[in-house]
């Protein structure tokens, strides 16, 4: 069972995990080395692949394999360990006996520091991959990896049992591979039904021996290559935490986001392949956590607000001073309510930064930003608009229902005005509204929408399943509210 040291650059920080694919290819993309060196940079690593086998197929299934010689197969192993220093290997197909006794060898002989085995054993049309004296070489291999990515069918093959019908007979059976092999393994959940996909690192010699993670199941047809993604994923994150389910626990957030976005590529007739760089391409980082998964679900949303014709009078200065002072007038009945929220969410919080957190944001509330809405509205009330009422009794209904909901309905005032503020300042000089441009784009307005979704990612983490969809629909409800918001400003007028 492989064990390992966080390589460190010569400036004291982790580098970049180098991380070496062996495994079959995939001409469209999704599966095998392409989808492998795709996981490993949108996971923060830098991919190298050895390729065991040219594989003619698609999305729709394999039509022929390609075996080159082995000597080959060595050659190409050598070729990279005499010259890169490789943090972590991940392995997929390897097709018969003699390729796996190559790789054996070579794992012997070079020992990486991380180990993360996809045993490629049986198609998705549930026949078996290997022959019989390649299955047993494979389990012999076992012993040389730290971790071992089954399906529920490859792991029945493993375990010399039948196919699991549940999560727990995964689990004895993963347990059982786990005792006999010496080998941590990922129980992987992903094949059986239900709306929670359910996974284990399963370690029968460690401290924990079953440590379990749940996910909500993604609805999609794009589902090609994701064991080799997950698998990838996770080697790239181990060479860099060194924490196993640490790792696991930050590749399936990736993936799951991949998968949501998959069918948007449009690649293919069958089962397309997951979107590797969905986060990266909506966020510019890797960064995840459950709220980055929340901002990407309302990336379409927050273009619409961005070209929304209120906000656009509002960055070139164009807008009417009697729509901004409607806006005003609107913004200022809602930040009465909106404290009020904030000082409920510092009376639930357990934590005492949270708490101090709220706390310090409801004052601010009520003097830095309130003095803004004093010097242009000069006394003037509104009525109550009926946006500004539903996303009151929203924000009322989420810190009714629970601390976690609260704090995730709050979350997109913070940070959709922050991305509106830190948008327009670059243009703000001689703007007549520079004054309110500058009160979102303030870096301390900046840090405190940072340090709420800091919270909220916090909050998220310690939620169930079940609370932290809520979570997510809470944000998601804030975000179309904060869009009508501004929309709404335009055919509001101030009484006379």
């Amino acid at each position: 069972m492989t064990d390992f040291a966080v390589p460190v650059n010569t400036v004291g920080m982790p580098a970049v995990a180098r991380v070496l694919s062996i495994a079959g290819t995939d001409p469209t993309g999704g599966a095998g080395i392409q989808a492998d060196l795709k996981s490993i940079a949108a996971n923060g690593g830098y991919g190298m692949a050895v390729v065991t086998a040219l594989v003619a197929q698609n999305t729709q299934g394999v039509r022929s394999v390609h075996t080159p010689p082995v000597a080959f197969l060595r050659e190409q192993l050598q070729a990279v360990s005499d010259d890169v220093q490789i943090d972590a290997v991940k392995i997929g197909m390897l097709g018969d006996r003699d390729v796996i006794g190559v790789v054996s060898a070579w794992l012997e002989r070079v020992r990486p520091p991380v180990v993360v085995l996809d045993p490629v054993m049986v198609a998705t049309s549930g026949d078996r991959l290997l022959s019989t004296e390649a299955e047993h070489a494979l389990r012999d291999l076992l012993p040389q990896a730290g971790l071992v990515t089954p399906n529920v069918p490859e792991l029945a093959v493993l375990s010399g049992a039948g196919e699991a019908g549940d999560f727990d007979e995964v689990v004895r059976q993963a347990l059982e591979v786990s005792q006999r092999w010496g080998v941590r393994v990922l129980a992987k959940g992903g094949h059986l039904a239900g709306e929670v996909v359910s996974d284990a690192l399963v370690d029968a010699h460690g401290p924990v021996a079953v440590q379990r993670l749940d996910s909500v199941r993604i609805t999609t047809k794009a589902t090609h290559g994701t064991g080799c993604s997950l698998s990838s994923a996770v080697a790239t994150w181990q060479a860099a935490t060194g924490e196993w389910f640490t790792s696991i626990e930050r590749s399936k957030r990736w993936l799951t986001e991949s998968l949501r976005h998959g069918e948007a590529l449009a690649v293919g007739r069958g089962h397309g392949p997951v979107s590797h760089f969905a986060g990266l391409w909506a966020r510019g980082g890797l960064e995840t956590g459950f709220t980055g998964e929340w901002w990407a679900r309302i990336a379409s949303l927050r273009r619409a607000t961005g070209a929304d014709p209120f906000l656009a009078g509002l960055a070139d200065g164009s807008l009417d001073r009697s729509a901004f002072t409607a806006y005003l007038a609107q913004d200022a009945q809602y930040l009465d309510g909106y404290a009020t929220v904030l000082f409920r969410l510092a009376q639930l919080a357990g934590e005492p930064d949270e708490r101090a957190f709220w706390s310090a944001a409801a004052a601010a509330c009520l003097t830095a930003e309130s003095a803004l809405h004093r010097t242009w509205l000069d006394g003037h009330v509104a009525e109550l608009d009926p946006v500004t009422g539903d996303y009151l009794a929203h924000l009322d209904q989420a810190v009714a229902a629970g601390y976690e909901q609260g704090v995730a309905a709050v979350l997109p005032c913070y940070w959709m005005y922050a991305e509106v503020g830190v948008r327009l300042a670059p243009a703000a000089a001689g703007n007549p509204y520079r004054e309110w441009i500058d009160t979102y784009a303030a870096p301390l307005f900046v840090q405190s929408a940072e340090q709420a979704r800091v919270i909220t990612d916090r909050v998220a983490a310690r939620a169930s399943l079940v609370v932290r969809e809520q979570m997510g629909q809470a944000f998601e409800r804030s975000a179309h509210l904060e869009r009508e918001f501004f929309a709404a400003s335009l055919r509001v007028g101030l009484p006379a």
